[in-house]
């Protein structure tokens, strides 16, 4: 929905309410003036915390538009004395948007904006620039502060709207606050943050790793923890295999012996599916009991549930037809494939458990067998899925257990011609109530809700998704959470170990336990947020890489 002048004026009686804001800041403080960078960015930061906690603020790009720069003088900060065709404000307002969306070249930009008169027109531009010149503008006619201004207030932005549950073109990167920094509000000292993670990071390793086990017996020379050790250490480095990891190891581990390469793959080789998922969910339980002490976890809420898969596989599958599937985009391409359940919400976003995923398995096998181990942790109340598990069967099993689901629909013959309706009368939105057929003249009754998107390139019935809820439209917007999975599996396949073997164990364990790893970091965070601030907010303030670096430490690597 667009900000109107009624929703703007409740933003801003809000501000000027707030006892302890000062805004604009060079009004209200001898410390900024109206061409000050810092006076800008403090501005964007009080302006848009309270912006997109309003319910009609659902756009970063909307806020860009609107963001309030009229007071602010440009002059001091353009390199250009000659006149221009495009105004500084505009200018600015277009290298937020082309921040915000983490596109590195001037193209991704112009080919955007060419489909988006209106968005031009919102942004001040009466026509749209060329690639050289925008590279001019940026790398010539701003100054480096400016460029800087730019960044941080997109950064800004982008975490200001994902704290407020607003759906952001990407994942905004947070760095540990410096003495003096007052982003994020947190007065957090970097060393203070290290210092507590370390000492969490020691106690949830020692709480989580005693899980797993390689059945190996009291007698042997080298210690089992030798071996997770190993593991985490070949999660550290980016597509590093067992053989050449096990000699890194040896010189940069304290432990006097560890399992060379082929002996680790073999004792993982020798676990089932069934004894890796069993010591996993035993592994995320212990983390949940560490993490459901606080009073900033909620051990009730949302999980979705999804299908990734590794890297293309491109070697002979012969005998492993089962295992190395074709990808979810039907091409000619074969991967394998694994499925997850994992918090998401307000929630840490722990992967609460995962399996793999063979030839010949029905999504209702995948999504029961999730859920089951997930309703074993926590309790759930609603369940987000993608268009691939929107079958009847799917969603009637959900209901049958109590559950609300939120799930776009593929567009059949009916949706389509519903959303061309839709279209000649301009309508944004539509409900109605159908039945799916189960057989044996049996049905589930769901709700579609057809939405048009924002900013669609599209002309015709493709301007409308059409979801599937058997709760109302008002769970609609807990969709948005559903990326957390999407970039969940990006952290997730960086702490994954190489591997070139076709054991579908060995490719399950080293997916299963970067599921893990990651989940560690995330609860690192929360519990060191929790004690230093007593709140929790979702996007970390520690990185996956501190983590790892402390996981290094307390695994005896370094």
């Amino acid at each position: 929905m667009a900000a109107t002048c009624e929703s703007r004026r409740s933003v801003f009686r809000r501000i000027a309410n707030r006892p302890h804001a000062d805004w604009p800041v060079y009004d209200t403080t001898p410390l900024y003036e109206r061409s000050s960078l810092a006076g800008v960015e403090s501005d964007i930061r009080t302006v848009s915390q309270t912006w997109f906690r309003h319910d009609c603020h659902e756009s970063v790009e909307n806020f860009v538009c609107v963001l309030p720069l009229a007071y602010f003088e440009f002059d001091a900060h353009d390199r250009y004395a000659e006149s221009t065709r495009y105004e500084m404000d505009s200018l600015f307002r277009v290298f937020i948007l082309k921040e915000c969306h983490g596109w590195e070249h001037e193209t991704a930009l112009i080919e955007y904006l060419e489909c988006r008169p209106a968005l031009c027109e919102q942004l001040g531009l009466e026509s749209l620039p060329n690639q050289s010149t925008l590279w001019r503008s940026w790398h010539e006619r701003f100054t480096a502060e400016l460029r800087g201004t730019v960044e941080t207030a997109a950064r800004t932005i982008l975490i200001k709207a994902q704290n407020a549950d607003v759906a952001v073109p990407r994942e905004p990167e947070r760095h540990l606050p410096s003495h003096g920094d007052e982003e994020d509000e947190s007065d957090l000292d970097e060393q203070a943050v290290l210092d507590e993670a370390a000492t969490v990071t020691d106690h949830v390793t020692h709480v989580v790793f005693p899980a797993f086990s390689l059945n190996r017996g009291d007698s042997c020379e080298i210690h089992e923890n030798a071996y997770w050790d190993l593991q985490t250490y070949l999660g550290l480095r980016e597509r590093l295999a067992a053989n050449e990891g096990a000699r890194s190891f040896t010189y940069e581990t304290t432990r006097e012996r560890t399992p060379l390469g082929h002996s680790h793959r073999e004792h993982i080789r020798d676990l089932s599916i069934a004894e890796i998922r069993e010591m996993y969910r035993q592994a995320v339980n212990r983390l949940l009991s560490e993490v459901a002490e606080t009073e900033e976890f909620f051990r009730a809420g949302i999980v979705a549930i999804d299908i990734t898969e590794a890297d293309p596989f491109t070697g002979d599958r012969t005998g492993h037809e089962d295992e190395i599937i074709g990808t979810k985009e039907k091409t000619d391409e074969y991967a394998y494939q694994w499925a997850t359940v994992q918090l998401v919400g307000n929630a840490v976003p722990i992967v609460l458990d995962a399996r793999p995923v063979r030839k010949g398995e029905s999504r209702l096998e995948i999504v029961e067998d999730l859920l089951d181990s997930a309703e074993e942790l926590v309790h759930v109340d609603n369940v987000l899925m993608d268009r691939e598990f929107d079958s009847q069967h799917v969603l009637e099993m959900l209901s049958q257990r109590g559950l609300s689901y939120v799930v776009p629909k593929r567009m059949q013959t009916s949706e389509k011609a519903q959303a061309k309706r839709l279209l000649q009368r301009d309508r944004d939105r539509y409900e109605t109530d159908r039945k799916l057929h189960l057989g044996k003249n049996e049905w589930h009754e769901t709700t579609l809700i057809y939405r048009r998107k924002e900013n669609t390139e599209h002309d015709d019935h493709r301007q409308y998704s059409v979801f599937m809820t058997n709760r109302g439209s008002g769970h609609l917007t807990e969709y948005g959470y559903r990326w957390e999975i999407e970039s969940g599996y990006r952290s997730i396949k960086r702490f994954m170990a190489a591997t070139t073997s076709k054991d579908f164990g060995l490719r399950f364990f080293y997916f299963a336990f970067a599921c893990l790893l990651y989940s560690i970091w995330r609860a690192v965070d929360l519990l060191v947020q929790a004690e230093l601030t007593g709140e929790y907010e979702h996007s970390p303030v520690i990185t996956a890489d501190n983590t790892l670096t402390l996981l290094k430490k307390e695994t005896g690597i370094g």
